[in-house]
């Protein structure tokens, strides 16, 4: 059967080059681009980008109006804005509402920092402008959050700066190449920041080194704090991988790390993006208890770390404590206790038994395919 769809763009060079959300072109099809002056034109899709969900076609047309754009760093939270796009079908209307956040990460969505507003958005503003009151475009309308699918007061905008990188990369070389170090970060938490020794929680934590990355030919490791970034300072984990992916691969870039109470800095040749690696491991049967952390671990089998890739650590047969409170489950790999790699359950009791009570732990722990640091305060 044949579907339609209808979403809003706005034009952004007078020779007809217009951006959309890639969700309202779709994966293919006729695409039909109606002007506010009533004219029609069948429009080419010079490319799109599913992961920031940005998409550039062009209209053969000369001496169009274009719109202003805007400096989305310089937005405020509670400044006014407005959305113009086709809700419903209903073509050109506006709403307004105020910046409620900027910087928001949403899942899946790393490489993007939203700008979240309280503006009506529904079927149909997708792909259009948010202006700020000097009529300059700060963002495109791209999606809501919502448990009745229409509008409940919470709308993202992709800023208009991430968006232009996209469009002139679409524009140039038809697709979009994002840079890469080759690193799993997490949110560095106050228990872990004070576990490493440092004041400020501020920065990305490394939880694991992909081997061969351009992460790991630069010396970067498990357990270092991603402080700054090609000049650029990383107070939250959330700025790295944007940070990262509009480098330009090939690109050498300075990187100021936190390690083991020294900042060091590395020079990174940031690589191109690239699908992660993912490996699991099954579930013990039985295992030995230590108990200051309400943990129950037993040693990896030669098949197991196999499956992992790695050379040691100790899987978590039951939980209980501080451990359950920390959020650390049956069937985790603890890799490494406060940067000591463990190699033996009994190695692990002993880093254990000896920590003193009410310090926090700093657990590397694989889980799945992924790697990260949980802080424990030993009971």
């Amino acid at each position: 059967m044949p579907q339609t769809a209808q979403g809003s763009g706005f034009i952004i060079k007078p020779d007809g080059y217009i951006l959309t959300n890639a969700h309202v072109v779709g994966n293919g099809g006729e695409v039909t681009v109606r002007l506010t002056d009533k004219r029609e034109f069948k429009a080419k899709v010079i490319g799109t980008d599913p992961r920031s969900d940005v998409a550039l076609i062009k209209i053969e047309a000369k001496d169009l109006p274009v719109v202003e754009i805007g400096d989305p760093s310089k937005a405020k939270v509670g400044e006014w804005v407005a959305a113009i796009g086709s809700p419903f079908g209903f073509e050109n209307s506006i709403s307004a509402g105020i910046v409620s956040a900027k910087g928001r990460a949403l899942p899946d969505e790393s490489y993007v920092s939203f700008i979240q507003t309280d503006v009506a958005v529904n079927p149909g503003n997708s792909g259009g402008p948010l202006f700020n009151l000097n009529g300059e475009v700060i963002g495109i309308n791209s999606m809501i959050y919502s448990r009745t699918g229409g509008y409940m007061g919470v709308s993202f905008a992709i800023p208009i700066d991430v968006a232009m990188d996209v469009a002139n990369q679409l524009q140039s070389h038809g697709k979009v190449t994002r840079g890469r170090l080759g690193v799993q970060i997490q949110e560095l938490s106050q228990e872990l920041a004070k576990s490493f020794g440092m004041k400020d929680a501020k920065g990305a934590l490394v939880a694991s080194v992909e081997p061969g990355s351009p992460a790991e030919k630069a010396g970067l490791k498990s357990g270092d704090v991603i402080v700054e970034f090609d000049g650029k300072a990383v107070t939250d984990s959330r700025d790295l991988p944007k940070m990262v992916g509009m480098t330009k691969p090939g690109t050498d870039a300075k990187v100021k790390v936190y390690r083991q109470g020294d900042e060091k800095t590395l020079t990174v040749a940031v690589g191109e993006m690239q699908a992660e690696k993912a490996a699991r491991a099954g579930r013990p049967e039985a295992a030995p208890e230590t108990g200051k952390l309400g943990l129950a671990v037993q040693d990896l089998t030669a098949e197991q770390k196999q499956q992992l890739e790695v050379k040691g650590g100790v899987l978590v047969g039951g939980v209980a404590g501080p451990a359950a409170k920390a959020g650390i489950q049956e069937g985790d790999v603890v890799l490494a206790v406060n940067g000591e790699s463990i190699q033996s359950s009994q190695q692990f009791k002993q880093l254990v038994d000896k920590a003193p009570e009410g310090k926090p732990l700093a657990l590397l722990i694989q889980r799945g395919e992924n790697r990260l640091y949980v802080p424990v305060t030993v009971g």
